[in-house]
């Protein structure tokens, strides 16, 4: 136990804001060079790595609605060191919408929701994969959510489709691939507090209406989330690879 991650280079998806942007930072302050990846907001994947040295970060744009995106972002993560060690998949877009919507509206937000939650990640594991096979090792650890497992509100079944289906991708890799080196990791959260799931609560009476809810009465802190993503990239527990790790304060237990 306890190694650190000065030999590792960790490409963060989704490392502008939230769970990524905590999730940069902190594999970043245990060693690790990082591959801070944005969609829009590029300031906030520099404010992530702004601890680093310059030859640990690199910032790269992609624009996940795009197919091929998670291809182009992967060979220029790889590109800059030669090689990746750990993969986390971790950006994503939660879009409610109604089921008594218009069937255009739906399918808008259900196409858009599984480009950039399920297809990009799709397509970032596979190459991720086939570079770990060849170097004989590698980690893929992907933000999933405690909706995958338990019911949502219909206005975000898409949402916890796409994480449901990322979440079964990922465990697919850790069986298949268990033999040549890789391992393959879940992390389910609850409520974590980020401005995405601020959002969200609004629907549901506000944050304090939802945290009165909640087993521990407050919210997750994101950096608990990296901790979390910073031990699993050591490599210090490979007979867990293909878990599901639940981190949500007591709410939900299966």
């Amino acid at each position: 136990m306890g190694k650190s991650l000065e030999d590792k280079v960790i490409l963060v998806t989704g490392a502008s804001r939230g769970i990524g942007h905590e999730i940069a930072r902190e594999v970043g302050r245990e060693g690790a060079s990082v591959v801070a990846h944005y969609a829009s907001t590029k300031a906030g994947a520099k404010k992530a790595t702004s601890e680093l040295a310059a030859d640990r970060r690199l910032l790269v744009h992609a624009d996940f609605s795009q197919p091929g995106s998670g291809r182009s972002l992967w060979n220029e993560a790889v590109a800059w060191k030669g090689r990746v060690d750990v993969l986390v998949n971790n950006a994503a877009i939660l879009s409610e919408v109604d089921w008594n919507s218009p069937e255009e509206e739906w399918d808008r937000i259900w196409s858009a929701t599984m480009q950039v939650n399920v297809f990009e990640p799709a397509r970032i594991t596979k190459a991720a994969v086939g570079h770990f096979v060849s170097n004989g090792s590698g980690t893929v650890i992907t933000i999933s959510s405690w909706l995958a497992y338990r019911a949502g509100r219909a206005a975000t079944a898409a949402y916890s489709a796409s994480k449901g289906a990322i979440t079964a991708l990922t465990k697919s890799v850790a069986g298949d691939y268990a033999s040549q080196g890789v391992l393959a990791f879940n992390i389910a959260p609850g409520m974590v507090r980020t401005d995405m799931s601020v959002e969200a609560a609004k629907k549901l009476g506000g944050e304090e209406e939802t945290s009165k809810q909640l087993a521990m009465g407050e919210w997750i802190p994101p950096v608990e989330i990296a901790r979390l993503v910073a031990f699993l990239s050591k490599g210090d527990c490979r007979h867990l690879s293909g878990a599901t790790i639940d981190i949500n304060g007591a709410n939900y237990m299966r």
